[in-house]
């Protein structure tokens, strides 16, 4: 994540918190996010580097013309600074820093079989006991991983899979000759 995405998505949820709109602004940001998902003609235009960014501004502006003014001012001010095709990765950055700030994990947890609600609750819970946070878990299957679980929480990830503990004695033993 570059420095200035990160600037400008701490700018915005300090100003969301001076003003207790940071959920507001989560969620007009998602939708901000979405639309750009739903439309890549808009993505196409608002990354393409020849293109006027007082262009760009106008256009934002018309689509979060219903928005919360704080998100339609710094949609307006990304986009007039010339940063209007990184809007997509200041709000995951924005997201991270709200996630964080109120104290929610969320993590990707991926396992040989499906798990029964108890299952992912115990290891839910025991996330949350070493985080001391609150995880938001979402589930996927993946059954070539033959047993176990791989963890991913931003960054970290945590390989505890019967696949993993194969590739990792596979490449013991490649190295070890």
């Amino acid at each position: 994540m570059a420095v200035a995405q990160r600037m400008y998505a701490r700018a915005l949820y300090e100003a969301a918190r001076e003003q207790r709109r940071v959920d507001v602004a989560r969620s007009e940001l998602a939708e901000l996010v979405a639309a750009l998902e739903e439309t890549p003609e808009l993505e196409a235009f608002l990354v393409n580097p020849q293109l006027d960014p007082g262009t760009k501004a106008g256009v934002l502006e018309e689509v979060t013309s219903g928005a919360d003014p704080i998100v339609r001012n710094f949609v307006r001010l990304v986009a007039s600074k010339g940063r209007a095709g990184q809007l997509r990765t200041i709000a995951e950055e924005f997201e991270e820093i709200v996630d964080r700030e109120q104290g929610r994990l969320k993590v990707e947890l991926t396992t040989a079989y499906e798990l029964g609600d108890d299952e992912a609750s115990a290891i839910v819970a025991r996330i949350e006991q070493a985080s001391g946070r609150t995880v938001e878990a979402s589930r996927s299957v993946d059954p070539a991983l033959v047993g176990g679980m791989i963890l991913q929480a931003g960054s970290l990830r945590v390989d505890a899979s019967v696949r993993g503990r194969l590739d990792r004695l596979r490449r013991e033993l490649v190295t070890r000759t």
